[in-house]
């Protein structure tokens, strides 16, 4: 029997699942060898229950007004528990140098001081916003969730490739895919030995009710979204539901001396935490955007004086800014007296005449991109674009340098992925998610994996096609938790099975996944 896996073909980027060899990463060689064993017809049937699945949960993003259910591929995405000791490492360092320098530019900004980074970084920044000056969160945390995206390089090091810190999105899909592919492949999954992540949600939760003010001894906490237009309401009212808060809009809300009260139907009642999940500049209309009907009138002030707690904090924005990000080696040097554990990709400053033109001299060989850019949007790399493309990026610098830096293309590393009755390579990044609750930075185990699936795309964002991976992190010794995520996910009909002898057992199907 030909295997899914022969004929792989390998490309010029790192592949997580072989070697330079063309055998199999040893922590992948299970993985591989119980590849091998599905036929076309069994990879077919898998994808049909994974879909029913996602159409039964109702696991949507929307995009260009439409609706469509999230691609989650079925081919998982390993990562060694050695490894993962450094990405967790890394990011709770970046972090904590992050939480830092926001502490300190809306304070007393020595870092301007001593000359660390210039004052124009600030008072150029679109995420910097003066109204949240002297805003003091209740416990000193202002980025409570992050989302810190990683890729590998064709060397094989994983290098930081921005940072998350508004309203970062995904957490969902991590918990939802998971559910699902416990389900599909449930004797490989316990196989495996992989870290749970159903308690995502509950540890966000935690965080946010240790962000409550003090005094507070059971804080209610809502999660503000802006409708069900928006793009990632899915997420909202999955989280909302995981973690058994309110979600309201900005019309359930109101501020009344200062104190912040959502209307129910007993009643209002006093709200001490808000997990937003709408831009800074929509949040207030007192202060930002007058015309915003999805935020509360005078929650900043609320916050100002300490009544409530937001989160993420209004203003985060100048320290996920993607000019900012090539000074965080430089940040936490100053604000924690150590070396990055997780490099940067290399990137350079366009508001620097010189470096501006080196960099105009060889945009083909460049990415170039926005610093307020999402979800892929303007994005041009060098390499792949027409010389009109080119050009219209060459202008759109010239006339703003400081909108925009250029970094040295990265040949994003590549895993297996369906295509059809197929595995092919396809490039992915990483976005594991860290919850910080005031006592400590948690990196929840995995993240959300996601995948380029047009051929040759080096762009995984689920707006210009991309897809996502469930994300295994592996345990090299017991875990009393390790059953979590698979007991939630299995059917009574269809219990896991685990490996017997040197044969790779993928465990039933179980075609009827109980909500």
């Amino acid at each position: 029997m030909v295997g899914l896996l022969d004929g792989y073909p390998r490309g010029p980027a790192y592949d997580e699942m072989f070697g330079p060899d063309g055998r199999p990463h040893p922590h992948m060689q299970a993985l591989h060898d119980a590849l091998q064993t599905l036929t076309a017809d069994d990879l077919a049937h898998r994808a049909a229950a994974r879909d029913r699945s996602f159409e039964d949960q109702g696991v949507t993003f929307s995009h260009g007004g439409q609706e469509w259910v999230f691609p989650l591929d079925l081919i998982p995405r390993l990562i060694r528990a050695a490894e993962w000791e450094l990405v967790e490492a890394g990011v709770i360092q970046r972090i904590r140098a992050l939480e830092a320098f926001l502490a300190d530019v809306y304070g007393p900004a020595e870092v301007v001081k001593d000359g660390i980074v210039p004052r124009s970084l600030l008072t150029t920044s679109a995420g910097f916003w003066r109204q949240a000056y002297g805003v003091d969160p209740p416990n000193g945390v202002r980025v409570h969730l992050a989302g810190i995206d990683l890729v590998r390089d064709q060397a094989g090091v994983i290098r930081v490739l921005e940072d998350n810190l508004r309203v970062p999105s995904g957490m969902s899909y991590v918990v939802a895919n998971r559910w699902t592919m416990a389900r599909v492949f449930p004797g490989l999954f316990l196989e495996q030995q992989v870290r749970p992540v159903a308690s995502y949600p509950a540890q966000l939760l935690d965080a946010l009710r240790s962000s409550a003010p003090a005094g507070v001894e059971e804080p209610t906490v809502v999660l503000l979204t802006p409708g069900v237009h928006n793009a990632a309401y899915f997420e909202h009212a999955y989280l909302a539901r995981k973690m058994g808060i309110e979600l309201v809009e900005g019309r359930d809300l109101f501020c009344q001396e200062n104190v912040l009260y959502m209307r129910s139907l007993g009643g209002r009642q006093r709200v001490d935490v808000v997990y937003r999940r709408i831009n800074d500049d929509f949040i207030d209309p007192v202060h930002f955007r007058p015309d915003s009907v999805v935020g509360c009138a005078g929650i900043l002030n609320a916050a100002r004086v300490g009544n409530i707690s937001i989160a993420n904090a209004i203003g985060n924005g100048v320290a996920d800014d993607k000019l900012t990000y090539t000074y965080v080696p430089e940040l936490i040097e100053y604000y924690l007296g150590e070396r990055p554990l997780l490099p940067n990709v290399a990137t350079y400053r366009l508001d620097d005449p010189e470096v501006r033109a080196h960099c105009l001299d060889r945009l083909d060989r460049l990415v170039v991109k926005p610093v307020e850019g999402s979800g892929g949007s303007g994005i041009v790399i060098g390499p792949q674009a027409s010389e009109a493309e080119l050009a219209a990026v060459r202008d759109q610098v010239l006339a703003d340098p400081r909108a925009w830096i250029a970094q040295e293309l990265v040949l994003l590393s590549t895993s297996p992925a369906q295509l059809g009755d197929r595995l092919l390579p396809r490039h992915v990044d990483l976005r594991p998610f860290a919850i910080n609750d005031g006592d400590q930075i948690r990196v929840l185990p995995g993240g959300l994996t996601r995948v380029a699936l047009r051929e040759g795309s080096l762009i995984v964002n689920s707006s210009q096609g991309g897809g996502s991976k469930d994300t295994w992190v592996l345990t090299s010794g017991p875990d009393r938790d390790l059953a979590a995520d698979s007991e939630e996910g299995q059917s009574p009909a269809f219990p896991a099975q685990t490996v017997r002898g040197t044969k790779p057992d993928l465990g039933p199907l179980d075609e009827q996944p109980q909500q």
